[in-house]
């Protein structure tokens, strides 16, 4: 029973893979500087890594919004979110799996008569505005720097495409770290309370917490979705939102890393503290709105207003409206059936 109440985590992760894995390389695959295959391969990689290394700050932030202590209210809450994440797939839209969950959760809070934690909420749903905002501005400023550098380089034009997609790579795969690190709490965070695995020992030596291993289990879900569905994604963050040349390309891909890893790293978290400086918290953010952020600011440094397909922008706006409402909605609706139709225990008093 066990396995099928995670079957839910990993349906999320499978729909967050197929999503989010456009936002570490959907640039660099549409502009053709790097084939699918390869990019899958690394991406697949380091979102696992990401995940067992670095994904237990952003998931103790979920914990405190809704403690889900049941078993089947975690595979309905992970359920509910992934539904939503993968009807706006098929729709094509790079959508926000974070506030898919959010709002899944608070779903949960309201079925289960708990108090939703509006501080923990409403630190989460600052960061959605703080992470595009963010990631506008360090493409913007990348951008410059960059732009201005690349003449000093001297480059023929073999040399900078050889340069390009080294760069892409190497950014792609530390995109992809970041992801893992931060996102996984939007695939697994919920099963956290209950989780059902124990630390692994290899001869004495522990080499994986327990929810170390929860979270290898939801980045191999992750991976499953690179590998299957997200190319569709891929051009639409690539292409339809604002035509990217190959520096643009690495450009975005680095902003988005870079808010996605300000909001996940503990370490970097810890010393900004130390020397008395503000810090982020460590709150799942949504990488499909840091890269559309990224794209925006790019727009901005290469042709101003004008230059932004607004159409396509406006169908992701919706979409970010509509998904933590749905989530929230369809959870409550799903507990409902989980407890009164299948006598599924969804909260433990």
């Amino acid at each position: 029973m066990i396995w099928f109440y995670l079957t839910s985590g990993l349906f999320l992760g499978w729909s967050l893979g197929a999503n989010d894995a456009a936002n570490v390389f959907g640039t660099a695959v549409a502009t053709r500087m790097v084939r699918f295959t390869t990019a899958a391969w690394i991406a697949s990689l380091f979102v696992m890594l990401g995940a067992v290394i670095g994904g237990a700050g952003p998931a103790a932030t979920y914990g405190k919004l809704g403690a889900i202590n049941a078993m089947g209210g975690a595979f309905t809450v992970a359920l509910s979110a992934a539904l939503v994440v993968a009807w706006t797939v098929r729709l094509g839209l790079p959508v926000s799996t974070t506030q898919a969950i959010v709002g899944a959760i608070v779903g949960w809070d309201l079925f289960a008569h708990r108090p939703v934690p509006l501080g923990t909420l409403s630190k989460i749903m600052v960061t959605w505005v703080a992470s595009p905002v963010l990631a506008a501005l360090f493409a913007f400023t990348l951008n410059h720097l960059i732009r201005r550098t690349l003449p000093y380089l001297r480059m023929h034009l073999l040399m900078q495409d050889l340069m390009n997609r080294a760069i892409l790579v190497m950014i792609g795969a530390f995109g992809a770290y970041s992801l893992g690190a931060n996102n996984i709490a939007n695939v697994m965070g919920v099963f956290v309370t209950s989780n059902p695995f124990r630390d692994l020992y290899i001869q004495g030596i522990q080499i994986l917490s327990a929810q170390q291993v929860l979270f290898l289990l939801g980045g191999a879900a992750i991976a499953t979705g690179i590998f299957t569905y997200s190319q569709k994604v891929m051009m639409t963050v690539g292409r339809e939102l604002f035509r990217l040349s190959p520096v643009d390309a690495w450009v975005v891909v680095l902003a988005e890393s870079l808010v996605l890893f300000l909001f996940s790293s503990h370490n970097l978290q810890h010393w900004l503290l130390s020397h008395r400086l503000p810090a982020p918290p460590l709150v799942p953010v949504s990488s499909s709105q840091a890269v559309v952020g990224a794209v925006i600011g790019i727009g901005f440094a290469r042709g101003g207003i004008r230059a932004i397909r607004y159409e396509i922008l406006g169908q992701i706006a919706l979409g970010w409206i509509l998904t933590p409402a749905v989530g929230g909605l369809l959870a409550f609706l799903l507990l409902f059936v989980m407890q009164n139709v299948f006598q599924q225990m969804v909260v433990l008093p």
